[in-house]
């Protein structure tokens, strides 16, 4: 290869467009050229990064399609490698591929069921899923051990608060992804976020966290899930961008340190694979370097691939010229580029990059793998508190409210399929008076009220707690279920409250299963639930659940 062709493999990034050969005016805006081909071939990438918002995820033919048409502009120009197609499929909060493809509640919900195997499954069937529509990169899963309640980026995201199930579960995620079929039916898996987002109460998509945990707080707290994700073979590592001052006083975010990456997670932790960096167009790494020097501290740290540059020929330019300086050995360049290969290699993706796309119905959203999705959902409930209110005798109408338009929908959906007449109103995130004014009316006309809550413990999202106590003075029966994190629970007492982790339909299914009382709960809380009212002190501890 060309030393401009060595370079390109060490970069991924997105593309405009439906097809591969899709004109779309961004891209002429972002990267000077018409196409999604085009981009591959005139930067010679390493890798494509496929979002909703890059009109790059409509239905799975035609993800398939697409893959195969930037394969194939992969090969038919610059070194001829095929390239990494990724995305960031964690399921639950993160899902960019929904339906038909099959959707799970996500991490948090896996660490309520404390079963591996379902681990194992759920990232089993999403790698299978993923691989059938041409992708063989996922950026899943997150290690990140949520000790933060007001964790703003992470929270339901990660398995636990507790390292020993968070590294247990990730593990088995990456053995699910990785070794649960033939290599060519297989994705990378890249755990993340070294050295551990789960201690900040800032989001590094805007800012640059600080993590204070030292030496003894961090092998305690957040090394054990990347431990565990090395020894069960991860491809890959995604750095985070974290400024951990007593861990490392270069005083660069993790991502451009040479203590954190080569130190820490190559020297101390044996980690022999790929390091990719989190987007480098986050504020968190941009705060300090201009983006031509971002690429080359980032490799000098000891990266191997570069994830979405704010300008993709500036940053490819810069390692160039790095290495015609003499700053960058292209020796140093040769590493990454052999470890890349090898992971191509190892995964199949030199061998056979193409994908049947005939076939990709006969694998993606396939009745066995939902029926799996459920069956494993429906050990993720968690039932919070049950004042003799669970299971309802079904009642003749029942109300659905709160956040979500698609959650509240799906739950009437499920309900009115049992028997009882259901009606929704959703409010979103920030309820107003007038939409409060508005359910309260219609429970007075029902029977009961489910009334879902999503992050309503943060400031912003506050007015979802006066949606709940207006509901609980109408003197009828509430029920609230918390479908992201579980800390909205200690918010207001009600006789009834669950915990989803997810706002999912297959999620809300198994919800309905347990109002009914067609299922018994099992699920039991993977982080404690803090008393808001009394520091150190929680409303439900750790591993709190009840049955019946």
């Amino acid at each position: 290869m060309t030393l401009e062709e060595k370079v390109g493999q060490l970069f991924v990034t997105y593309a405009y467009g439906r097809t591969a050969d899709t004109a779309h005016p961004q891209n002429q805006a972002e990267f000077g050229v018409d196409t999604p081909a085009q981009v591959v071939q005139k930067y010679h990438l390493g890798g494509i990064i496929h979002f909703a918002w890059t009109d790059s995820l409509y239905d799975p033919k035609q993800i398939a399609e697409l893959s195969n048409g930037l394969q194939d502009a992969a090969l038919n120009s610059g070194a001829k490698v095929p390239l990494l197609i990724s995305t960031d499929q964690e399921q639950g909060q993160v899902t960019r591929i929904l339906e038909p493809a099959t959707q799970f509640p996500g991490n948090m919900a896996l660490g309520s069921g404390r079963s591996t195997d379902d681990a194992v499954r759920a990232a089993a069937i999403t790698g299978q899923e993923l691989r059938a529509m041409g992708l063989n990169q996922n950026f899943a899963p997150s290690g990140d051990v949520n000790v933060n309640p007001a964790n703003p980026v992470i929270g339901v995201r990660s398995f636990s608060s507790d390292p020993a199930l968070a590294a247990q579960l990730t593990a088995a995620q990456i053995r699910g992804y990785e070794d649960s079929a033939k290599p060519g039916e297989t994705v990378s898996a890249a755990v993340k976020h070294f050295p551990g987002h789960g201690d900040t109460s800032q989001d590094s998509h805007t800012s640059l966290p600080v993590i204070e945990h030292d030496r003894q707080q961090w092998e305690q707290l957040d090394a054990p899930p990347f431990k565990e994700a090395i020894a069960a073979g991860t491809d890959m590592v995604m750095s985070g961008h974290l400024m951990v001052p007593k861990l490392d006083d270069s005083g660069e975010p993790s991502t451009l340190s040479p203590n954190v990456l080569t130190g820490m997670l190559r020297d101390e932790l044996g980690f022999k694979g790929v390091i990719v960096t989190d987007s480098l167009k986050m504020d968190g790494v941009r705060e300090k370097h201009p983006d031509a020097e971002i690429p080359v501290l980032a490799l000098k740290a000891g990266v191997d691939i570069m994830l979405m540059p704010f300008n993709v020929q500036v940053a490819i330019d810069g390692v160039v010229n790095a290495v015609r300086s003499g700053e960058l050995t292209e020796q140093r360049i040769d590493q990454s580029v052999e470890r890349i290969l090898a992971l191509k290699a190892a995964r199949g993706v030199l061998d056979n990059p193409f994908v049947d796309v005939s076939k990709v119905d006969q694998i993606v959203g396939t009745p066995e793998h939902l029926a799996e999705a459920q069956a494993i959902t429906d050990r993720t409930t968690t039932v919070l508190r049950n004042d003799g209110m669970l299971p309802l005798q079904k009642p003749g109408s029942m109300f659905v409210t709160g956040a979500g338009d698609k959650a509240t929908a799906a739950l009437a959906e499920r309900i009115k399929a049992r028997g009882p007449q259901a009606s929704a109103l959703a409010t979103g995130l920030k309820p107003t008076p007038e939409q409060i004014g508005q359910a309260v009316e219609e429970a007075k006309r029902n029977d009961v009220t489910v009334v879902l809550t999503n992050a309503a413990w943060s400031e912003a999202n506050k007015t979802q707690l006066d949606l709940v106590r207006a509901l609980q003075q109408t003197g009828k029966p509430v029920v609230a279920v918390a479908v992201r994190d579980p800390y909205d629970a200690a918010h207001v007492d009600l006789p009834g409250w669950i915990a989803t982790y997810s706002d999912k339909a297959v999620a809300m299914e198994s919800l309905t299963k347990v109002l009914f009382g067609e299922i018994s709960p099992v699920g039991k809380l993977p982080v404690p639930v803090p008393d808001p009212g009394q520091p150190g002190v929680d409303k439900y501890p750790f591993g709190h659940g009840l049955s019946w």
